[in-house]
């Protein structure tokens, strides 16, 4: 009895897993609404960079190594050796402050997830 118990638990577990993923696939068309505010500091065409280095190509980029930017990144990002993965950009869109202490960002995060998830899809089809 033992042993199916353990066995159910494991396919319950699995499931749960499986069923919710860290974060969904996003809508890119929602989140290029949602990202509008961001292009006051960054643009999304290769190497154009404003206040904020360009994000054409971020999805993906180890943070602090766009070279058409190098030098103006805040050493403390660069020393974080982040990776802009889906988790590391949810994270960075909730609060940068709260990722790298010390960063340049003055963006105060996105609170809601859905919106992050969104602007994470339209960063990723930056390529």
């Amino acid at each position: 009895m033992k042993r199916s118990w353990s066995l159910a638990a494991l396919v319950a577990a699995a499931t749960v897993a499986v069923a919710t993923p860290a974060l969904a696939a996003g809508d890119a068309a929602a989140g290029e609404k949602a990202f509008a505010p961001c292009k006051a500091c960054h643009a999304v065409v290769a190497d154009k960079n404003l206040i904020g280095p360009s994000l054409f190509g971020a999805a993906g980029r180890k943070a602090g190594t766009l070279a058409s930017f190098n030098g103006k990144y805040s050493p403390q990002l660069v020393a974080a050796n982040l990776t802009w993965d889906d988790a590391t950009l949810d994270k960075w869109l909730t609060s940068p402050k709260d990722l790298v202490a010390g960063t340049k960002m003055t963006f105060v995060g996105l609170k809601d997830a859905k919106a992050r998830e969104d602007v994470i899809a339209y960063l990723k089809t930056l390529k």
